[in-house]
């Protein structure tokens, strides 16, 4: 980030950091002069940098980054700020891909044009800072200054206290279910200007884009559609939060059950746990009532309650378990290391790499498999996780992996040829876990 972004990066921050004091003072006010602020020039500045940092594929257009820099960023934010003022902005449909879930099933992913990304971080640079004075601190999904390792280090926190009854529960298919009406309903505590909200109305009904295997265009959603915010929208995430924000407020109440009952909930995203020295049936018919009055659903196959001095559970790509000292000690300790089914994935992404026909130089598979292996490595050491095991199983498995590669990539005895491949690729930079 040049010096010309870092000042205006502080200057829309001072602006977030206003926004987020007075909804901090004032519980019940209605922001109702915000529109404007969307289509601020500062505004548009950072909120193409952030979804440039983002990455992401091109939307139904196919426009990429580079396509909108070589024919002129600065036209391009002009035009989106004439749209926005001149009242005549329309979204693009979504276009939607299919992502393979670690149980082999498929989640959809919608894909809005970059021009789309841009707005919708624009509008989320605006109301984000209202809604954060009102979300609790149990939630740790898509916030500013939290992430997934928080989330782990507070649910190590709670069981150390003595939580150690765990409801592990699964919402089925949240992002499609949420409801738009109730959803509206709940920003307009916070929001009363008109424009944002049709903004945000406009994305909620955008119609969804698909290729079918002829390569036309299969067109759902719309006006019609009643429910549901695209994962892979940049407004997606904080719309979640605000909905599941009614679920994090009853474990907030100083006089609800949750409360009494000494139940404590992490949540991320739409991944929550709730951990209690004992979860009864209180606990359960209190939490299973709220999401029903959302009108989400709790997916029975996938919610469980654990004992977690007795039983694993997994969390964020996590399994916590409670194992003896390796050195003999008394006692067991809280083994956090990367669930089986995290290891698996990784596996796969190794492979799809490693494939007979890739015909890339030995420096290009380098690049690739450091660019898997350091993200994994980075999530998966997260401070008071016990990793180091597994990552030896990975290094094993990538060994494996890679003398195969070699082996069968020529028959000819070369320096890559067999075992002798990792050892030449380490010290070309492979990255060790």
């Amino acid at each position: 980030m040049n010096q010309e972004l870092k000042r205006i990066d502080e200057q829309v921050r001072r602006f977030q950091r206003k926004l987020y004091l007075k909804a901090k003072q004032e519980r019940e006010f209605r922001f109702y002069i915000l529109y404007d602020k969307v289509y601020r020039w500062d505004i548009l500045q950072i909120s193409w940098y952030r979804v440039k940092e983002n990455k992401g594929g091109p939307g139904l257009d196919g426009q990429r980054f580079e396509d909108i820099e070589r024919q002129g960023l600065q036209q391009f934010l002009e035009q989106i700020q004439r749209e926005l003022e001149e009242r005549t902005y329309k979204p693009a449909p979504v276009l939607r891909r299919w992502i393979e879930k670690p149980d082999g099933r498929l989640r959809p992913l919608g894909i809005p044009n970059i021009r789309d990304r841009v707005v919708q971080m624009a509008c989320k640079t605006v109301i984000e800072p209202i809604f954060e004075a009102d979300f609790e601190n149990c939630s740790y999904g898509f916030r500013p200054k939290r992430n997934a390792h928080q989330a782990i280090g507070e649910i190590k926190q709670q069981l150390r206290e003595g939580r150690q009854e765990v409801l592990d529960a699964d919402l089925s298919q949240y992002f499609d279910t949420i409801p738009h009406a109730r959803l509206m309903e709940l920003i307009g505590k916070r929001i009363s200007d008109r424009e944002v909200l049709g903004l945000l109305r406009m994305w909620l009904k955008t119609p969804v884009a698909e290729r079918t295997e002829t390569k036309k265009l299969r067109y759902s959603g719309g006006k019609r559609n009643k429910r549901g915010t695209p994962q892979g929208g940049v407004i997606s995430p904080l719309l979640a939060n605000i909905y599941l924000n009614e679920l994090d407020r009853e474990f907030g109440r100083e006089d609800g059950t949750l409360r009494r009952s000494g139940a404590r909930m992490v949540r991320y995203a739409d991944d929550f746990v709730v951990l209690a020295r004992y979860i009864g049936e209180p606990i359960k018919a209190v939490v299973r009532d709220k999401i029903k009055e959302l009108g989400l659903t709790l997916n029975e196959e996938k919610t469980s309650i654990v004992r977690a001095t007795r039983q694993s559970f997994n969390f964020l790509g996590f399994t916590f378990r409670y194992d003896r000292h390796l050195n003999g000690a008394p006692g067991m300790y809280l083994n956090i290391f990367p669930a089986e089914k995290a290891v698996v994935r990784l596996h796969g992404k190794i492979r799809t790499i490693l494939t007979p026909g890739n015909k890339k130089d030995a420096d290009e598979i380098v690049r690739e498999l450091n660019w898997k292996l350091i993200g994994w490595r980075n999530y998966f050491n997260a401070p008071g996780t016990y990793p180091r095991n597994t990552f030896r199983k990975v290094n094993w498995y990538l060994r494996q992996r890679i003398s195969q590669f070699y082996s069968r990539k020529s028959q000819r005895r070369s320096r890559l040829y067999g075992h002798r491949a990792y050892e030449r690729l380490t010290k070309s930079g492979l990255v060790i876990l």
